[in-house]
Order: structure tokens, then C-alpha cells, then sequence
């Protein structure tokens, strides 16, 4: 994606096109009516002709007159300045409709007209989410850049462009909408994977307890006739006097689900960051780690409509996984009305599932119910959410967050008391600090 760099004086054009358009609940202005309006040009001339001419009617002197002569000979020579614009579209040109936050989309809006025209006037409302941060306008071209901020499916923006005639008297406006853009959140960084007990029968990068092909030794044991002599263990066959071999573990591959709690979108008070923010650059960060180490990886976020992708493997796979949840947030809009059940197909039988929640909805223990009731090993990953802020001298507010971190205490036990691994992952910090704890030893699932 090429991207145009900023010419002298591209900063105003960026403020002049954005008209004060530029906040996060900006809307675009009504349609434009069809056909030629009157432009700034002729609207002012027109003005300071006419009220020359109602000054010296009201007044009586005819020498005002001479005010108005100024105006109505300029709009004469424009008059005369040729045909005007006729037959005006718009096409535009996306550079990309997919892209991670903080990426620039670079953007042609190519005006066709029959006769003369004058400069292009673009007005650009950005979307949710998306910043304007170059503007250029040419005889037939606009070009624009754009920023992704924020994760999301975007509208990226409307842009009105005026098409003036030579003399800029009148204008023809035409509207082009830019159409959606899907912003991926930056993965977190994790190298860590841990994995649960019991492995699928398929090979993989994973050591599984099992005797195998794979290349890790887990001990040795008596010689079979059939097995390969390279595999002799010769200090061990020496002191048991007997041909002892190598004994291997196998390599097998794992199926790991990410659920997702859209239930609320909590903010820090403090620091700002939202938890759904984070529930999804964590849940990013852990499918592009479990895909690189071949595993199959399977997402589902619960809150309104249950979305679910059953676990498939692959690097292309990771755009799969986070296309099919980004529907959560649309222009601003959260959706988060009721709870499904989830599916029988999103959790196969064995699979590691990572439950990426703020622990802040009481509904999301239904869910984590439903998932131990399917004996799957399980994880629940705490993204803090923030305390609420007290002010000085507040003894009511300090004893009611008191209670209130006691109740979160008392989840977290909770859920580890019924063998739930729970481990908490702080903004800044890297997910593989989070999962370090976990290679201790094996997750365990459930009982049925």
C-alpha cells in the first residue's frame, strides 16, 4: 500500500475537509440535493449586489448603485467562463478492506464530468474509529489517507466532493461512500502454549505421555525383535546385562477454543483501557501462537448472538478466526442482548479452551458451567478491569470496595477450588507471563 506523503499546507486541507467533523460521534451531513447549487462565490457576489441596490432604494441616493457595480460585473465575467459541469460521478479506490490498528488505508476518489470544472472541494466525515491524516485534491483526483485506530468493522468514511465551474458560481455535488473496512486488534506477544493431558490422535509439535515416533527420550525398556539397533541404550544394556532401547514419547497436536466474554465492555477509570480492548488483542495474541505451532485453533465470543468458528489450523486461518468475531463492535454499536447456549460443534471433545473474561457479569459463570460440564480442560484469563475511584475521605466508598474486591476474591476461589486454572493478564505486560504458571504441569479437564 503506497502512501502519498503530506504536502505544504496538507494539514489545513485535512481541517477544512473534516469542517469540525472530526470527534468519535461525528455524523455525516444529510445528503446532497441534486443537480447545480449556487457556490460561496456567486452567493456572496449576489449578496453585496443586492444589498447595494436595497441600500439605495431605502436611502434615495442613486450614487449607491455604484456599490453594487463591482459584484454583478464579476458575476458577469464568470458567467462567461464556459460551459458548466455536467454528468458528474464518482468512483473510489480502496487500497485495503482488511488491516490491524494503528495501519493507514490509502484511498482515490477519481471525478468524471463533461465540460469545465474548477478545483474539487472535498468534505470527508471519517468514521468510528478512523482518523483523516492526508487530503490532496487534483483536476479529476482526490486522495486520501486514513488511519485505523481502533479494532472494529468500520464504516470508513463519506466524503462530499463539490465540483465547481470555471468561474466557481455554481457546484455539483456528488456523494461517495467508502464502504466498510474490518480492523484487526495487534496480537498480544505470546510464545507459550500450554497443553492439556490428553492430546487428539494426529502428530504434531506437542509431547504427548503416550509411547511414540516422536524425539524426546522418556526412559528405556527391554529389547523387542523388529526394533532398530540404533535405538540401543548401551550404558543401560551394560549394567542390566540385557539389550535395553530408547523409549520415545509421541508427538501429537492440540485443539484449543478461545471464548470470548462480550457480556460488557468495562473501562479503567483510571487508565482508560477498555476490557474488550484487551479480551481481544489477548485472544489474538493466543491464536497466533497456538497456529504457529501447527495446533487447531477454534474461537467463540458469547454475549447476544453466540459467534463461533470451529478450530482449523494454518497461518491464513488467524484472519479467519478474528473476521468472524469482529461483527462484537460496528461503528460503536455493542451488542449484548441475552446468552445462547453454545453450540455442540465449538467445543469438540478434548479441546483446551482459554475463557478471556473481566470477571464482571455474573452470566459469565453460566457459561464456564456449561464448558466444565463438557469435562474440556479449561482456563479462565482475568483481564482486570480496574477499581473504582474513590474520593478523599469517602468511608462509605472504601468499605464498599472492600466488599467489592472480597467478592472478586471469592470468584477466583471459587472457580479454583473446582480445578480451574485461573491466571490474570495485565495490560503491558506480555501473555506469556500470564501462561508461564501453567507449564508447571498438564491441564486437566473436568468431570462430566
Amino acid at each position: 500500500m503506497t502512501e502519498p506523503v503530506p504536502a505544504p499546507g496538507a494539514a489545513a486541507a485535512v481541517r477544512r475537509a473534516l469542517d469540525g467533523r472530526h470527534d468519535l460521534t461525528a455524523q455525516p451531513p444529510p445528503p446532497p440535493p441534486p443537480g447545480l447549487r449556487a457556490g460561496e462565490r456567486g452567493l456572496r457576489l449576489g449578496t453585496l449586489a443586492v444589498v447595494a441596490m436595497a441600500a439605495a432604494l431605502v436611502t434615495g441616493r442613486p450614487w449607491v448603485l455604484a456599490l453594487a457595480v463591482g459584484p454583478l460585473v464579476l458575476l458577469a465575467l464568470a458567467l462567461r467562463s464556459g460551459p458548466r459541469p455536467q454528468a458528474v460521478t464518482a468512483e473510489a479506490e480502496v487500497g485495503t478492506r482488511r488491516c490491524f490498528e494503528g495501519e493507514r488505508v490509502s484511498v482515490r476518489i477519481t471525478v468524471s464530468y463533461e465540460g469545465e470544472a474548477g478545483p474539487l472541494d472535498p468534505g470527508v466525515t471519517p468514521g468510528h474509529g478512523v482518523r483523516l491524516d492526508h487530503l490532496a485534491a487534483g483536476p479529476h483526483h482526490v486522495d486520501l489517507v486514513l488511519t485505523a485506530q481502533r479494532w472494529g468493522r468500520w464504516t470508513l468514511a463519506t466524503v462530499d466532493v463539490d465540483v465547481y465551474d470555471r468561474g466557481g458560481l455554481t457546484r455539483h455535488t456528488v456523494r461517495v461512500e467508502l464502504g466498510e473496512i474490518a480492523v484487526f486488534p495487534l496480537p498480544e506477544h505470546a510464545g507459550l502454549t500450554p497443553i492439556p493431558v490428553r492430546l487428539p490422535q494426529r502428530l504434531g509439535e506437542h509431547t504427548a505421555e503416550q509411547r511414540g515416533e516422536g524425539v524426546e527420550v522418556t526412559g528405556v525398556h527391554p529389547y523387542v525383535r523388529g526394533e532398530r539397533q540404533r535405538r540401543i541404550h548401551w550404558p543401560a544394556t551394560t549394567r542390566r546385562g540385557t539389550l535395553q532401547v530408547h523409549r520415545f514419547a509421541a508427538e501429537r497436536t492440540a485443539d484449543t477454543v478461545v471464548l470470548l466474554d462480550v457480556l460488557a465492555d468495562v473501562v479503567d477509570p483510571v487508565t482508560g483501557l477498555s476490557s474488550l480492548d484487551e479480551t481481544f488483542r489477548a485472544a489474538a495474541g493466543l491464536v497466533r501462537a497456538y497456529l504457529r505451532t501447527h495446533d487447531r485453533v477454534g474461537v467463540v465470543s458469547v454475549g447476544g448472538a453466540t459467534r463461533w468458528l470451529r478450530p482449523g489450523s494454518g497461518q491464513g486461518y488467524f484472519y479467519r478466526v478474528v473476521e468472524s468475531v469482529l461483527e462484537v463492535r460496528k461503528d460503536l454499536a455493542h451488542r449484548t442482548e441475552g446468552l445462547d447456549l453454545l453450540p455442540p460443534p465449538a467445543l469438540p471433545e478434548g479441546a483446551l479452551v482459554y475463557v478471556i473474561t473481566p470477571l464482571t457479569d455474573q452470566r459469565i459463570f453460566d457459561v464456564l458451567q456449561q464448558v466444565r460440564g463438557r469435562a474440556n480442560p479449561m482456563v479462565v484469563v482475568e483481564v482486570p478491569a480496574g477499581e473504582p475511584l474513590l474520593e478523599p475521605g469517602d468511608t462509605e466508598g472504601e468499605l464498599a470496595l472492600r466488599l467489592w474486591r472480597a467478592d472478586r476474591d471469592a470468584m477466583r476461589f471459587t472457580l479454583v477450588e473446582r480445578g480451574t486454572a485461573v491466571v490474570t493478564h495485565r495490560p503491558g505486560e506480555t501473555l506469556d507471563l500470564a501462561l508461564a504458571p501453567l507449564l508447571r504441569g498438564r491441564i486437566r479437564g473436568g468431570n462430566r
